[in-house]
């Protein structure tokens, strides 16, 4: 991902609000609620990715179809759902841009669904590192034992993680 520059930024109305809130509530259940606010800014990007601004902060962020935490977002209002824990040895990997593979999985939440976003925790501090999309559900990544089970989509130190606003 190159540098990402923002299009366009405004406020959104509250219908908007609130259809942004159901998709998250998909996805993170009711932790959903540590997302809300009365304002929320959009900001289209040249990236995949629309960003949403809770306190003038970059929390959420919407691709393709879904709309889920960033990492900051994550970081600031942690969450339990849909959340993969690594290793230390596949951190450094991971927050470089790779791919999740098997062997570095400790744990899995067991909502992890395919094609649907997760966040990829660190396993010392239970930080954050990702975000990235599941390429099986639960009961197949347990079951494997080797391969890649998640595409990275956003890490710690990509451009959406540097991003001024």
């Amino acid at each position: 991902m190159g540098t990402i520059s923002i299009k366009k930024r405004h406020s959104i109305r509250k219908d908007e609000i609130a259809e942004i809130m159901a998709n998250l509530r998909m996805h993170i259940g009711p932790a959903e609620e540590m997302y809300r606010s009365d304002q929320i800014e959009k900001v289209d990007t040249n990236s995949p990715f629309t960003l949403f601004l809770i306190h003038k902060q970059p929390f959420l962020m919407k691709y393709e179809n879904w709309v889920f935490p960033t990492i900051r977002g994550a970081i600031v209002y942690p969450i339990s759902q849909r959340r993969i824990t690594v290793d230390t040895g596949a951190i450094p990997f991971v927050i470089n841009g790779a791919d999740v593979m098997r062997p570095g999985i400790i744990s899995i939440s067991d909502d992890v669904k395919e094609g649907a976003p997760v966040t990829i925790v660190e396993d010392g501090h239970k930080k954050p590192i990702a975000v990235a999309v599941a390429l099986f559900g639960y009961q197949e990544i347990k079951q494997q034992v080797k391969g890649k089970m998640c595409r990275t989509i956003h890490y710690v130190g990509d451009s959406l993680w540097k991003l001024e606003l």
